[in-house]
């Protein structure tokens, strides 16, 4: 049986905008406000990169450092999940 997904209007990156989201990408965890959307990139800032997570449960992360300028690109076609952790 084949299930389809719809497209729901403000759904998914778009519906995160101005919220502290964590990007887990293919070698990489991103964390930043989320400030911007398009086809190809996401922009964080206050942008950190995640070297240890530490228990996802908690309210820090074990290793979180911050990236020069404080905002950050990230491509879309490296993102393997999104959501709100912190």
């Amino acid at each position: 049986m084949k299930v389809m997904l719809s497209e729901v209007e403000d759904e998914g990156l778009i519906s995160l905008m101005g919220k502290t989201v964590t990007i887990f990408c293919m070698n990489y965890i991103y964390t930043g406000q989320l400030v911007g959307v398009n086809d190809t990139c996401i922009k964080l800032d206050g942008a950190k990169i995640v070297y240890e997570t530490g228990d996802l449960k908690t309210k820090t992360w074990q290793n979180a450092q911050e990236l020069p300028q404080g905002s950050w690109y990230v491509q879309t076609s490296s993102i393997e999940s999104f959501g709100l952790l912190k």
